[in-house]
C-alpha cells in the first residue's frame, strides 16, 4: 500500500523529460506538413496557453489546441527548420514548459506529439494519454522520445531505430529501459547491440508500435491515424483516464500484488468525482454524459 501511495503522489508531481541525451542528434522525415482543420496554433517559448493565428515561421515549439469534434485534442509540434529539427538546450526548456502547462490543463485528453517539418519527436512523461506519430525517421534519440509515449503509430515506409552503437555510445535518453520493456529483452538487445533500422512493418510485428499505415501524398498518414485514435479516447472520463495511466505505469513496475493494491488505490480515487456521478446518470438518463473532469 505505501508503493501505491507513492505511486498516486507521482500524479501530483513535477513532470519531466527523457530527452537530455538526444540534444546533439537530428532525424528527418519525408513529406511536407498539412494543415490541421479546426486546430489553431500558437508558440510557445512561455507555453501560455494560445487560440491565435498559425504560428510564424521561425517559432520553433508549436502547441494546437483542436477544436470541434477533436476539443480535447493537444497537437504538439517541432518546427526548427532552420537546424533540421535538432534538440537544443532551449527547445528542450520550451518543451519542459509546454509540458507543464498541458498537465495541469483539465480540458487536455490526449496529446499527440509529432515533427511539422522534416525532423524529429519530442515526447513527456505527460498524466493524459500520448501518442507519437511517426511520419519518417525515427533514429537514436528520436525512437528514445517515441518510446516515452503511450502509443506509437508510424508510416510502413517509417525508419526506428537505436543507432548509438555505431557511434561508439549506448543509447542514453530511456533507450535501454523502455525497449525491452516494450518488446522484450533478447530482442531489444539485438537490436541495440545491431544498430539495425526496421520499418513500419516489421516494427508492427515485434511491437514496437501499435499500429501500422500505408504513407500517403501529404506525408501524415501516421498523424492522421494518431488523430483518429485520439478522438476515440475523448468520451471517456478524464480523471479516469489518468488514474488509468497511473495504475498502468506504476503497476507494470512492481510485483503483482503491489500492482493491485496501486489499482485499488486509484480506483478509490475515482469514486468521490463529480464525472463519476455525471457517468452513472448519463447512463440512467440514456444521454452521452458530459464529463468536466472534475
Amino acid at each position: 500500500m505505501a508503493a501505491a501511495l507513492r505511486g498516486l503522489g507521482l500524479l501530483q508531481g513535477r513532470v519531466r523529460l527523457a530527452a537530455a541525451a538526444a540534444a546533439t542528434s537530428s532525424f528527418r522525415r519525408p513529406g511536407r506538413r498539412a494543415p490541421v482543420r479546426g486546430g489553431a496554433a500558437a508558440a510557445v517559448p512561455s507555453a501560455g496557453k494560445s487560440y491565435g493565428s498559425e504560428a510564424k515561421e521561425e517559432e520553433e515549439l508549436r502547441i494546437r489546441y483542436l477544436d470541434d469534434e477533436h476539443k480535447g485534442i493537444v497537437v504538439l509540434g517541432l518546427n526548427r527548420s532552420h537546424a533540421k529539427n535538432a534538440l537544443s538546450k532551449n527547445l528542450l526548456k520550451m518543451m519542459s514548459k509546454a509540458v507543464d502547462a498541458l498537465k495541469s490543463d483539465k480540458k487536455v485528453r490526449t496529446v499527440i506529439f509529432r515533427s511539422e517539418v522534416p525532423g524529429i519527436f519530442c515526447a513527456a512523461n505527460l498524466p493524459v494519454p500520448t501518442i507519437a506519430a511517426i511520419d519518417g525517421a525515427a533514429l537514436g534519440g528520436g525512437l528514445e522520445l517515441a518510446l516515452a509515449c503511450d502509443i506509437r503509430v508510424a508510416a510502413s515506409s517509417a525508419k526506428m531505430g537505436l543507432v548509438e552503437t555505431k557511434l561508439a555510445i549506448i543509447p542514453g535518453a530511456g533507450g535501454t529501459q523502455r525497449l525491452p520493456r516494450t518488446i522484450g529483452v533478447s530482442l531489444a538487445k539485438e537490436l541495440i547491440f545491431s544498430a539495425r533500422i526496421v520499418d513500419g512493418e516489421e516494427a508492427k510485428s515485434i511491437g514496437l508500435i501499435s499500429h501500422v499505415v500505408e504513407q500517403n501524398e501529404a506525408g501524415d498518414a501516421a498523424y492522421r491515424r494518431a488523430l483518429a485514435l485520439a478522438k476515440e479516447f475523448l468520451p471517456q472520463g478524464p480523471v479516469a483516464m489518468r488514474v488509468a495511466k497511473l495504475a498502468i505505469n506504476q503497476g507494470m513496475e512492481v510485483d503483482l500484488v503491489t500492482g493491485l493494491a496501486i489499482e485499488e488505490a486509484c480506483y478509490a480515487q475515482t469514486i468521490p468525482t463529480k464525472d463519476r456521478i455525471e457517468g452513472l446518470l448519463a447512463f440512467k438518463e440514456k444521454r452521452p454524459p458530459r464529463y468536466k473532469g472534475e
